[in-house]
């Protein structure tokens, strides 16, 4: 019989271990049905844990024992023997018992098959339930996923855009200088030009046995008002320098930044003319530039600043 019960109970798709007890535990179909309705939510090993620590389980009648009925006035279920309504009382804490003269009938084969139709429902709305939780579980995860994506994605986006900025900025910078050094470096070329014409007036003056003549007031309050502010500047304020470069071929005029090296003027000019370059020569103040000796230095380290005149050869 109990071979039986357990294949019923297999064929509706319970777990075998969980079939197996309710049929250990209740002694019948009936009481199996009962007891997988009661025990349906709860894990196998919470049930084993149960077992170990010696709960009280609903015992099935005793050969011989009389039937008859109590009912629980809390809820209105109806069992066939004391220790069902005790074990009832255990699980639910109800308290209020009364004897009752109904018996209860055993279940028809309908009876039976409504009763396995209603667990078979309950389990699959169960699993189904289960499903739908795992499904709600997925795409919670997945949009926490998203949302993480999208907060380091603009993350990125932001930083990318304040290094624009950054950028933009500073070539804002660098072309105010330029144009700043420009301005200076006109300033100074102009002022150049005023000194050397002076001079050899002066030194005309000196072979003609004559007094060298006094500057024009204009002439003197061209550099008051133009050259001022680019001769208060020191040598390490300009970003750029303009060479003069007498080359045997002709003349060369280039603007480089202060932090160009002799080498890197070297190989300008040697594009331009051709031929290679071995040293440069200021004539004043006299100094030599060497290759291997001299090349490696910047302009700004020579005193090549904000302008001058070399000799190429």
């Amino acid at each position: 019989m109990a071979s039986s019960d357990l294949d019923v109970l297999l064929d509706m798709g319970f777990e075998k271990e969980r079939a197996e007890m309710a049929v250990k535990k209740s002694g019948g179909l009936q009481g199996a049905l009962e007891w997988l309705e009661a025990n349906q939510d709860k894990p196998i090993d919470e049930i084993k844990a149960g077992d170990t620590i010696n709960e009280d389980e609903p015992p099935s009648l005793k050969p011989g024992e009389e039937a008859r009925s109590l009912v629980c006035n809390e809820c209105g279920k109806k069992f066939r023997s004391q220790a069902q309504a005790e074990f009832h009382a255990s699980k639910t804490e109800h308290v209020d018992f009364s004897e009752s003269t109904e018996e209860i009938a055993p279940l028809t084969e309908e009876e039976k098959k409504a009763k396995l139709e209603e667990l078979r429902l309950k389990l699959t709305e169960k699993r189904a339930g289960q499903s739908v939780q795992d499904k709600e579980d997925t795409k919670k995860n997945e949009s926490i996923r998203r949302k993480a994506t999208k907060e380091t994605q603009d993350l990125r986006e932001e930083l990318k855009k304040k290094e624009q900025l950054k950028e933009a900025a500073a070539k804002r910078r660098e072309k105010q200088e330029e144009l700043a050094a420009k301005e200076r470096t006109r300033a100074k070329i102009k002022a150049d030009q005023e000194e050397r014409r002076q001079r050899a007036e002066k030194e005309k003056a000196e072979r003609e046995g004559r007094a060298p003549p006094s500057a024009p007031a204009p002439a003197a309050a061209v550099p008051a008002v133009y050259s001022g502010p680019a001769t208060s500047k020191p040598a390490s304020a300009y970003t750029e320098t303009r060479l003069r470069l007498q080359t045997p071929s002709g003349t060369i005029q280039k603007t480089f930044s202060v932090d160009t090296t002799l080498f890197e003027v070297a190989t300008a000019v040697e594009q331009e003319s051709g031929a290679q370059v071995q040293s440069f020569t200021q004539n004043f103040p006299k100094k030599v530039f060497n290759r291997g000796v001299d090349f490696g230095q910047t302009l700004k380290e020579v005193g090549l600043v904000p302008s001058a005149a070399l000799i190429v050869k």
